[in-house]
């Protein structure tokens, strides 16, 4: 497994327990609240709030908690709190670059609880823009090997408008600038269903192969990162192996 997992970031054993599970669906709730605030509370005439409600389907996210947030964003709603989107970089472990993407309504509280998990984990957290130069900021998409083969895939993600297309394992990962998103997600909506996963994200230019011990503390830090309430994703350039990742598993 990647340390950057491609797509899926690290969220190794997220929604494994129930403590994390209900951690998950506040942070897919806070991003369905945000992306009904900034826009329609119609998921097809907003494309940021129809790929929140799709990430939130796909994790078994309750309808009825869905249909809550989407409420609670609109303007007049539930929710009052007006989140702010930041972004935290620093390095972990063994000088791996790390970025953390925060919704809050309260920075001070975020900075903090993100500076002591990296502390507490060998980590150190740095100024905006020390370590994101060592990522791409990307669109992925992602689809099953099973809808279509690769000439038929590179064609359609070619006519969509996308950058790339990659065979991950049984997984196509479609690429795209960040700027023509929307259109190539919805291009292959319409040609091929929803995708496993869509979104944008920071991929790694490089990664880091570090040793057991060191990948260990990673894991540790990246899960202080997603326990915090305010995190919403986590991204590193580093890779772990099935074998190393199982073994560390175990430990715990």
């Amino acid at each position: 497994m990647a340390g950057h997992s491609k797509f899926k970031n690290i969220q190794h054993r997220k929604g494994a327990q129930d403590k994390k599970r209900a951690k998950l669906f506040g942070k897919l709730g806070k991003e369905i609240m945000v992306a009904a605030k900034m826009g329609t509370p119609d998921p097809e005439m907003n494309p940021r709030l129809r790929l929140a409600v799709q990430t939130a389907q796909k994790a078994n996210m309750p309808k009825d908690r869905i249909e809550r947030a989407i409420k609670s964003g609109t303007p007049g709603g539930d929710d009052d709190v007006n989140y702010e989107e930041v972004r935290y970089e620093g390095y972990g472990a063994g000088g791996v670059a790390v970025i953390v993407e925060a919704l809050t309504d309260n920075r001070n509280r975020a900075a903090c609880e993100i500076r002591t998990a990296f502390s507490k984990n060998e980590g150190t957290l740095g100024e905006t823009n020390s370590v994101s130069f060592m990522f791409d900021r990307i669109g992925a998409i992602l689809y099953s090997t099973s809808v279509a083969d690769e000439e038929k895939m590179f064609e359609l993600a070619v006519e969509a408008g996308a950058d790339n297309v990659e065979v991950e394992g049984d997984m196509y990962e479609v690429t795209t600038d960040p700027n023509n998103f929307g259109e190539v997600n919805n291009a292959l909506e319409a040609a091929l269903g929803e995708p496993e996963s869509a979104g944008l994200i920071w991929k790694p230019q490089n990664s880091l192969s570090p040793d057991e011990e060191t990948a260990g503390t990673l894991l540790k830090m990246i899960d202080a990162l997603e326990d915090c309430d305010d995190v919403q994703d986590v991204y590193a350039n580093f890779d772990v192996d099935d074998d190393m990742m199982e073994r560390l598993a175990e430990a715990g």
